[in-house]
């Protein structure tokens, strides 16, 4: 096993236990996700210097780092909106840093098809797909609408939809098919 396919484990193994504790209790612990978020970084500098030299160990800090923030970004903004949790980003981000950038935002792009794909299966056995639907257009809508034809959605007719899970689903088939590439 190379030194890449230990970091791929890592974010395997990360998002599973993060997909678990997300679904069990609806959250994300941060020694969960912090620990391998800034200790990736430091663990990709050392093993590109004992492979490479300095500039394998300049080269595999920065795109850890690149990774982090990469994978991050997107997730950054979803908080800022609403969307989605805090455990979520700094979850994406460690995967981002474990699998650097391109894998990292590999992993992110099918974790959020992989909740793209569960959420209206989810719905639809709720019985709540088409009300969700209706304020999904609402939603989208609203911002363009004069004050007064905008249609109020309550809180309560918005779904929680655990992103954990959609993660590890997402990393494991990022890593699997970057597996023979290291």
């Amino acid at each position: 096993m190379f030194g890449a396919q230990y970091f791929y484990v890592a974010a395997v193994v990360v998002g599973f236990i993060a997909g678990w504790l997300d679904w069990r209790s609806g959250h994300i612990p941060n020694w969960l996700t912090l620990g391998p978020l800034l200790a990736a970084p430091l663990v990709h500098a050392i093993v590109g210097y004992t492979q490479a030299g300095h500039n394998a160990a300049v080269h595999a800090l920065l795109f850890s780092i690149l990774g982090a923030f990469a994978c991050g970004a997107v997730p950054l903004l979803l908080y800022r909106l609403g969307a989605i949790g805090g455990g979520d980003v700094k979850l994406l981000a460690a995967i981002g840093a474990l699998c650097m950038t391109s894998v990292g935002v590999e992993c992110e792009f099918y974790a959020f098809i992989a909740a793209a794909l569960y959420a209206p299966g989810r719905l639809a056995f709720e019985g709540k797909l088409l009300s969700t639907l209706g304020n999904t257009v609402s939603l989208v809508i609203n911002p363009f609408l004069p004050k007064a034809r905008r249609k109020e959605i309550a809180p309560e007719m918005l779904t929680e939809l655990r992103f954990g899970p959609a993660v590890a689903v997402g990393a494991l088939i990022g890593v699997f098919l970057n597996w023979r590439g290291v």
